[in-house]
Parts: structure tokens; C-alpha cells; sequence
């Protein structure tokens, strides 16, 4: 028979988490303070742990994963390749597809990889208490699971909007234990602020973390924790694409692209930077960041220094945005609905290093009930962009006969989005291509670096 699922053993977990900065040709563009000039790690010990600074700002290629962490991993890790023979018959194509399920988690997603280091690191520090924000709710639930774990409190800042689509995330982070309030909150300057402007606020991840980040730098007993964007996120969810290479290698094959959903970083990069690694040394492989056209960072956004967050209280990083104070539509992908991005995935895209694709709400829809009735998996709606492109692609190999092998991170289940399926069957679902005058206006509040 032909092989479906491709496992490894539990000893196949690395024991190393892939550091993309020491292959990079350029290295990353320094954060800066308020006043423009280049920041230190001191900086950030307000709100995070020295562990997490030093890999945040490390440039070495390897750095080790403790064996506490390896240890919840075994939980879900390796996680399984699949070939999707299913699919590939329902397209007729000549491409070899391959997904990568991160939805085997006990949170159904990809986000417990760097969760659980982060929790990890905070209560060797003695962190009693961890803010965060979420959008979908994909990492607020796997927060308050790792806060379970090591005995960390978390208060979970969830997107207005998606904390209204999204209900029964929001009860698996109360199972886990975990306090959730609906963003923008009453509890905190950054909120308040918004509710004044806007009482009926639909929330942004950049309000979100505001919020977040406010408290945690207020209280002595708590830290915040980012669930994409950061280095040291980034670095934490390439275990994903470790485990892929290896498990391609047990078929002998390789892909020649590479896809994964892309709103701060962590989705694309968990499974991608190790590729780059390859490319780096030669090797011929195209890496693939798909956005919503909703929220088209890379393919729409400004190569700039901006703000990670709405009230301007992080530093300043170079990333791709749309502004900080950018408020994108309440998409049902909510975890794709932020206005910046890694600034590792930025620095790889203005350089040419990696490609990236915006596609419409309606048709990623489309193809994830395309997937799920031929695969039987069910996608959360961010994975969908994942699939839309690599499904437009093996159309295209269908149409010039080229057999490509194609690689996507098929990051988490969709069995908490069924209302967003609902939507869809039921033709409510709209496509928002974000005018370009409203991008402009938002741009406009950018910090203007001299220099930069």
C-alpha cells in the first residue's frame, strides 16, 4: 500500500531549536526606543525573562531545548506527515502533496511548541503570573495549557470580535484555567482609550497586546508572553519544519515549495526557516508566507519601523505593516488579523529570500471543504490560506504537467470555527480587499526614523 502518514519515533524530537539568524546574509534590524536609537536587551526585562532576551537577540545557529520542554513535547511530538494522495485525485494533479498536522495538540494547533517553552522559562524565574492577547484564540488557549503545567497564572486579553465568533476557545482556556476578557477591556489605559474613541470596538491583536503589555509591566509578579512575531517565537515552533525534513527524507523526497499561513510569523517560519537553511546552502526550495487580502502585511504593508502594538508601548521594530493603529475586518481567521509581522519574515521578504501571496476570505474557505472532504480533517481557518495556495499551485502543475513536490503546514483543526463554516455554507462570508486609501491613512501615524 501507499504509504499516507509518516511517523518518527519520540526519540526523533529535536534536541535543538533552529536559530534562522545565523544563516541569514544580513542580520536583523535592531529594535529602537521611543527616541529612534538602538535598544538593549536590559530593556526588556520589564515584561520578560532573561532566558527569552538572550534567545531573542542570539545569533547562534543551534540552541539547545530543555529536556523539561522535550518531555511535555512528547505529548504530541513528532507530530505526523501526511501525503495527501486523497486530495491530490480530487485535483487531478501530477503534484506530490504533504501537510504537516500541528492540530494534534491537546490545544489543536501549533502554538503549544513555543507555550510551553515560554512558560518553561518564566517559572524558572519565578513568575507567579503571564498576561497575553490572542485573536482566534489558538495561542490563548495554549498558554493557559502551559500555565496549567507549571503552575503560572495567565489572564488572556482576547480580540473583541473573535472572542464573540470564537466561544468555545474561549471555554477551553477557562477549562485550563485561565482568566479571559474581551479586548479592548476597561482594566487598562491602552483600553480605555479605545472604548472612548470607540465604544463599540471590534478589538485588533494591537489593542490586545497593548493591553497586555501594560499590565505586565506594571506588576512585578508578571510577564507577558507573544504568541508569534518575536525571534525567540519563531525559533521555538521550528521543531515543526525539523521534523518535516526528516520525515521527508524517510520517503526520499523533498519539496520544492513550501507554504504556511502567515499573520505575525510563527505559522510560516515554525515550518519554513528550516528549509531556509537548505536554500542558504544552495539548495533550490521556495518558501511561501499566504496572508488574507483583509490583512495583506507583505503584500500591501510598508517596510518600516512601527510599533508592535496599538498604544505605542513596545519597542520599535522593522517589520512590513499597515500601521499600528490599523484596525483590520473581523475576518473569521482571526489569528491572520494583525497590522505587522516577524521581523525576521519581513527582513527574508524585502530581500527577495522568501515569496508571499494574499488570497481572499470566500475562496480559502473554499478550499479548506475542498481538503476536508477529501483528507477528512477539518482546518481552522487560517490553515485554509495554506491550502488555497498550495491547491492553486498543484492546479497549475494539473495545467503544464509539472509534478512539483508541495509542502504546507496544515497548523491546527478548525473544530472550534464551525461557525465560521456555518457562514460560509450559508453564503454570509465576505471578502474584504482593503482599500488602499485606508491603508494610506493608517500609514500616515508610522514614527518617522531618520535613517530608517
Amino acid at each position: 500500500m501507499s504509504q499516507l502518514k509518516i511517523l518518527l519515533d519520540e526519540s526523533d524530537i529535536p534536541t535543538q531549536w533552529y536559530n534562522i539568524v545565523a544563516d541569514m546574509p544580513n542580520p536583523p534590524a535592531p529594535p529602537l526606543g521611543p527616541d529612534g536609537k538602538p535598544i538593549g536587551p536590559e530593556a526588556l526585562t520589564a515584561i520578560f525573562p532573561m532566558p527569552i532576551i538572550e534567545q531573542e537577540v542570539s545569533a547562534e545557529r543551534w540552541i539547545d531545548i530543555p529536556e523539561a520542554v522535550r518531555d511535555i513535547y512528547r505529548m504530541w511530538r513528532p507530530s505526523p506527515l501526511f501525503r495527501a494522495r486523497a486530495l491530490e485525485r480530487a485535483l487531478g494533479t501530477p503534484a506530490k502533496i504533504y501537510y504537516k498536522y500541528e492540530g494534534v495538540s491537546p490545544a489543536g494547533s501549533h502554538k503549544p511548541n513555543t507555550a510551553v517553552a515560554q512558560a518553561y522559562y518564566n517559572q524558572q524565574v519565578g513568575i507567579k503570573r503571564l498576561t497575553t492577547e490572542t485573536g482566534a484564540g489558538q495561542w490563548g488557549s495554549a498558554l493557559a495549557l502551559a500555565g496549567q503545567m507549571f503552575g503560572i497564572e495567565v489572564r488572556v486579553y482576547m480580540v473583541k470580535v473573535s472572542y464573540e465568533q470564537k466561544p468555545f476557545r474561549r471555554s477551553m482556556m477557562q477549562t485550563w484555567g485561565a482568566e479571559v476578557l474581551a479586548s479592548p477591556t476597561n482594566l487598562t489605559n491602552a483600553g480605555r482609550k479605545i472604548l472612548a474613541e470607540d465604544a463599540a470596538s471590534a478589538g485588533s491583536l494591537g489593542i490586545a497586546i497593548s493591553e497586555a503589555v501594560e499590565e505586565a509591566a506594571s506588576r512585578d509578579d508578571t510577564n507577558y508572553s507573544l504568541g508569534s512575531v518575536l525571534n525567540h517565537v519563531l525559533l521555538h515552533q521550528t521543531v515543526i519544519g525539523q521534523e518535516a525534513k526528516k520525515q521527508l527524507e524517510k520517503v526520499g523526497d523533498y519539496p520544492d515549495m513550501v507554504f504556511a499561513p502567515c499573520g505575525g510569523g510563527s505559522n510560516f517560519g515554525g515550518i519554513a526557516f528550516p528549509f531556509f537553511a537548505d536554500k542558504a546552502a544552495g539548495k533550490q526550495v521556495r518558501l511561501v508566507a499566504v496572508e488574507p487580502s483583509s490583512c495583506p502585511t507583505l503584500t500591501r504593508g510598508q517596510y518600516a519601523y512601527d510599533f508592535g502594538d496599538t498604544a505605542g508601548l513596545t519597542p520599535l521594530m522593522k517589520m512590513y505593516t499597515l500601521g499600528h493603529d490599523f484596525i483590520p475586518p473581523g475576518i473569521h481567521a482571526g489569528g491572520l488579523r494583525y497590522h505587522g509581522d516577524s521581523v525576521l519574515v519581513s527582513q527574508l521578504y524585502n530581500e527577495g529570500l522568501i515569496e508571499a501571496v494574499a488570497v481572499p476570505q470566500i475562496v480559502t474557505f473554499e478550499a479548506g471543504v475542498i481538503f476536508a472532504r477529501s483528507e477528512g480533517i477539518i482546518p481552522a481557518p487560517e490553515s485554509n490560506h495554506a491550502i488555497r495556495a498550495c491547491i492553486d499551485e498543484a492546479l497549475r502543475c494539473k495545467q503544464s504537467g509539472e509534478a512539483k513536490t508541495l509542502l504546507f503546514n496544515l497548523s491546527g483543526h478548525g473544530h472550534f470555527d464551525m461557525a465560521s463554516y456555518d457562514r460560509y455554507f450559508s453564503g454570509e462570508l465576505e471578502d474584504y480587499d482593503y482599500p488602499e486609501e485606508a491603508i494610506a491613512r493608517s500609514m500616515q501615524n508610522i514614527p518617522k526614523i531618520a535613517g530608517a
